[in-house]
């Protein structure tokens, strides 16, 4: 799921997921951070989910998946779009 807030120089958007599906560490990689895993590593939340909040340019389109452990890639379901293997989202 994803969150986003706009702001006037920005967008922070919050990428979540279940606490334990999939199991065991996951990041969201993508243009943003050069597709390098572990920069945005998904930490747990009071609510019992995962989450991470990254701030991004505005007025783009951002291609992004989801790495979790043993190299499984996915993509975010509420994403604006697919292209692709990747999810994109429009700030």
């Amino acid at each position: 799921m994803l969150e986003r807030m706009p702001h006037k120089d920005r967008t922070k958007v919050t990428f979540v997921l279940p606490a334990d599906s999939p199991p065991g560490p996951v990041s969201v990689v993508g243009n943003f951070n050069d597709w390098q895993r572990g920069i945005h590593t998904l930490r747990p939340c009071k609510d019992g989910k995962r989450a991470v909040t990254v701030e991004l340019a505005p007025e783009r389109t951002h291609s992004f998946r989801y790495l979790a452990a043993g190299d499984y890639w996915f993509n975010d379901g509420s994403a604006n779009e697919h292209d692709g293997s990747n999810s994109q989202l429009h700030t």
